[in-house]
């Protein structure tokens, strides 16, 4: 009796097994609004001394208007990757919008970068719907994301960054972020660069 059928279909399951927890993971979903790669929620934070310059963001926001994070120097900027299709980025962005209210007049601003999604109706309609009102770039081909990568490279979706007012990169926080974590960590950036 031969095994040779037996290791065959072994192997050709476990090679389907794969492919179906890397398409459940959003693994090789890059470019496509079928799936996410999440993040474990980990923090990290920059000293001081070793933070690299934050790339400068520009592009065409949601409403079809030239934006810029040259526009926000001198601030400290929250910057939000994230999509409509994307379940944790719809359970943060409450939160987001708290914090972006609270620290408006506190030299903060907010802006989102909308990833993979080549129709922004549907995520200018849910910015209405939960009344935020922050900016947010269209980035169907993650050319923002990806000037992250000489800093701290996003690895999840959600992923959200604080830029120093120095125009540095502070922090990130891979996943969803909740409103008290969030208001901690620029309270950290803020009196790290007073």
């Amino acid at each position: 009796m031969s095994h040779r059928p037996l290791r065959a279909v072994s192997t050709l399951a476990v090679l389907l097994a794969l492919t179906v927890l890397a398409a459940c993971s959003g693994a090789g979903n890059r470019g496509t609004t079928n799936g996410f790669v999440s993040g474990d929620g980990s923090i990290t934070t920059v000293d001081v001394a070793d933070r690299e310059k934050a790339p400068v963001l520009e592009g065409e926001g949601l409403d079809g208007r030239p934006l810029s994070t040259a526009d926000f120097a001198g601030k400290t900027i929250v910057v939000n990757l994230w999509g409509p299709w994307c379940a944790p980025c719809l359970a943060e962005a409450p939160e987001l919008n708290e914090v972006a209210t609270q620290y408006a007049d506190k030299g903060v601003q907010f802006v989102g970068v909308l990833t993979r999604s080549k129709d922004p109706s549907s995520a200018i309609a849910f910015n209405r719907n939960k009344g935020i009102t922050y900016p947010s770039f269209k980035d169907e081909g993650g050319k923002l994301e990806l000037g992250f990568n000489d800093s701290l490279p996003t690895l999840a979706i959600p992923t959200t960054w604080i830029i120093d007012s120095k125009g540095r990169v502070a922090a990130r926080v891979l996943d969803k972020v909740s409103a008290s974590t969030l208001a901690n960590l620029i309270d950290d950036v803020q009196k790290s660069t007073a």
